[in-house]
């Protein structure tokens, strides 16, 4: 039998391998249950803590984050974790002791750490959700606030996530706040997201990259024509795939040793890896959403550096990718680390680092040429051109361009419907316009909103656009797009139904649905859900944010309020998603769209779903988080237990809406 030593450092070296964790002495140490009168103690401190939070953030919400950032993972701690070592109960006292030390500082009107160089801990409330969300910072020796500088978003590693991931994360960055005699002599900032924790940096993961950034820039004073994009492992999947998929936000890119994509990667012969085999094809679409090695051709447009060992289990992730970018015509520089698994080598990140600086140097371009390669709306834009409208999601859209003298030439786009040119973002203003065989002078005012020309394919020949079409107010267009998880990467809101049901059992299902759903989200995506009954949804809420509702139309008013307006007959008796009718006592819907109540504007409408992955896949791989039901499903309920532990969902149809928002047998899957 193999001596536990061996059996400790074999799995730290798995560990090592998928990602990396945050405090391996932590890991290292032997967890113990804290006694109930411990335990008691940290609970009633972290509620103390919560309500001089509230009462320092009434007063400044921007300014009292940074110290909720330690009452919230106190709290998330305690929530989750039963077992702590050693190291992990200093964590817990120091949250208690830097919460009051930045609320003293607060209360005083000082925030020291604000002007300290070295690294650390920030945090910001997120638009998505209200929550609280951590972050570092590496202030480099010499910052004066004068000068902007540029700015390295650095993603971390794949960490299992527990209650304790935020304060382990934030003791990554945490120094104090007094003053710093040694912080690193570097000519750039590193941010250093949460990502949410585990998630590749998908969905609001992704959207906590974002907010991260912008609370930076408005912090310190960063160059937004020198951000960089890197990270190792988990980390440089986020790279690829944030960096491929919005090529215009970012100087140069940085992965280090990680996935493109779901099926291959899924092969990898490690012992708790979920091989991803066939799916139902409205899963394989979803897929174009997220594998990065679809969005190769976008390396054209931003440089990438990538680097990755020798010896490394995942090597076959950048051969995939080196594949794809020379079927695009272009070749991925990817620095081979002679000897070396999945770690950062020393001397080849340096080298990684100084072929980046070159590209800093000149800072983000504004090409003349552009071509730009999506499969979805979502990610729509780069640098000049937003494509608005395509033939079909999932399925690849591209656009190619080139500026020769005062004439702007288009290839004949492939699967767009409908794009704009940025005026104002154009290198020179030309004269005469392009598109494949159709040629058009140049209008003398922009015909939407920003300086865009927007152009239109009309009876098979393209044209600048005269108003904006019926089509693109009522279609999938950038932000309104689907699936129903794309619902929860901006600001949204639950509703819960507290009317009469039409079914009980639906009505059960919706409910343990909600319940499920606040889990899930409160766990893994480190926040509060955002619910409200039905009765007090405002019209400040319908304005601002994606309606979750959850109920029948019976139950939930707001169901009744956008029913007529959806491609979705449903009543007391039986309901109709497409050409089949189903009886409503059995059966409920899923689906998202556009809301089409007055003064509801760009947001969706969702009804009786969060996320479509469960805490199946939220616990395991984060390469586990696609997309399973499209745009809407029609699950079959239990009648004898709607709300059986765990919940089931026995999906019985499922697919996507077309670009009119209207459904289809050519999208639907069974």
């Amino acid at each position: 039998m193999r001596p536990p030593l061996f059996r400790r450092l074999l799995v730290w070296s798995f560990l090592v391998a998928v990602g990396g964790v945050w405090s391996e002495d932590s890991w290292a140490q032997p967890a113990q249950v804290l006694s109930e009168i411990q335990r008691q103690d940290f609970e009633r401190t972290a509620n103390q803590l919560h309500v001089l939070v509230d009462e320092q953030s009434a007063r400044d919400a921007r300014e009292g984050v940074d110290a909720a950032i330690f009452a919230k993972g106190l709290t998330w701690a305690l929530r989750y974790d039963r077992e702590f070592s050693p190291a992990d109960v200093d964590l817990l006292d120091q949250a208690i002791r830097r919460c009051r030390e930045r609320l003293a500082a607060l209360a005083d009107s000082k925030r020291p750490w604000t002007a300290r160089t070295g690294k650390i801990a920030l945090g910001y409330v997120s638009d998505v959700d209200g929550s609280v969300q951590p972050y570092g910072v590496i202030l480099p020796k010499g910052y004066d606030g004068k000068t902007p500088l540029r700015l390295d978003v650095v993603l971390h590693g794949s960490t299992r996530p527990v209650g304790i991931s935020e304060l382990r994360f934030i003791a990554r960055f945490d120094e104090g706040d007094h003053e710093n005699p040694l912080p690193p002599d570097q000519p750039f900032i590193e941010l250093h997201p949460l990502g949410r924790v585990e998630n590749c940096y998908r969905w609001s993961g992704e959207t906590d990259v974002f907010e991260a950034i912008e609370d930076v820039c408005r912090r310190y004073n960063i160059d937004r024509d020198r951000i960089v994009l890197r990270g190792m492992s988990m980390g440089a999947s986020g790279t690829w795939h944030l960096g491929l998929k919005h090529p215009d936000r970012f100087v140069a890119l940085g992965p280090y040793c990680g996935y493109v994509d779901t099926h291959r990667f899924s092969e990898t012969p490690l012992p708790n890896f979920v091989r991803v085999g066939p799916l139902p094809e409205i899963q394989e679409l979803g897929l174009h959403m997220l594998d990065s090695v679809d969005y190769a051709a976008n390396a054209g447009v931003v440089p990438v550096i990538a680097c990755m060992g020798e010896k490394d289990i995942f090597f076959p992730a950048h051969v995939l990718m080196d594949e794809a970018m020379q079927r695009e015509g272009l070749s991925l520089t990817n620095l081979i680390s002679p000897g070396t698994g999945h770690v950062i080598d020393p001397v080849t990140h340096a080298e990684q680092l100084r072929r980046i600086a070159e590209y800093v140097s000149a800072g983000r371009r504004h090409p003349r040429d552009l071509r730009f390669v999506t499969w979805t709306l979502k990610y729509n834009r780069c640098h000049w051109l937003e494509v608005l409208g395509l033939e079909r999601h999932y399925a690849r859209a591209e656009l190619s361009a080139r500026i020769r003298d005062d004439l702007l030439i288009f290839e004949e786009p492939r699967n767009v419907t409908r794009f704009a040119v940025i005026e104002s973002q154009l290198p020179t203003r030309p004269t005469t316009l392009r598109i494949g065989t159709s040629e058009m002078s140049w209008p003398q005012t922009s015909n939407g909103t920003n300086g865009r020309i927007i152009v239109v394919r009309e009876d098979g020949r393209w044209k600048i656009e005269q108003g904006i079409t019926p089509a693109f107010r009522t279609g999938k267009r950038p932000g309104l797009q689907g699936p129903i998880d794309d619902a929860l990467t901006s600001p949204f809101l639950c509703v819960n139904g507290t009317g009469q049901p039409w079914n009980a059992a639906a009505q059960t299902y919706a409910q343990a649905s909600l319940r499920r759903f606040a889990e899930e989200w409160r766990h893994y995506f480190r926040g509060e859900l955002p619910i409200k009954d039905d009765v007090d949804v405002t019209e400040a809420d319908l304005r601002t944010r994606n309606l979750i509702l959850f109920g029948d139309p019976g139950s939930n008013l707001w169901i009744a309020k956008v029913l007529p307006q959806l491609p979705l007959t449903w009543s007391r008796e039986s309901l109709q998603l497409g050409g089949e009718r189903l009886s409503s006592a059995d059966h409920i819907p899923a689906l998202i769209a556009p809301n089409p109540l007055p003064g509801a504007g760009d947001h969706y409408v969702v009804l009786n779903s969060g996320h479509t992955f469960r805490e199946s896949e939220l616990a395991k791989l984060n390469y586990l988080l696609f997309p399973r039901w499209g745009d809407w499903a029609v699950l079959k309920l239990n009648l004898a237990r709607p709300d059986a532990e765990p919940l089931e969902d026995n999906v019985l149809h499922a697919g996507y809406f077309d670009e009119q928002w209207q459904f289809s047998n050519s999208a639907r899957a069974e």
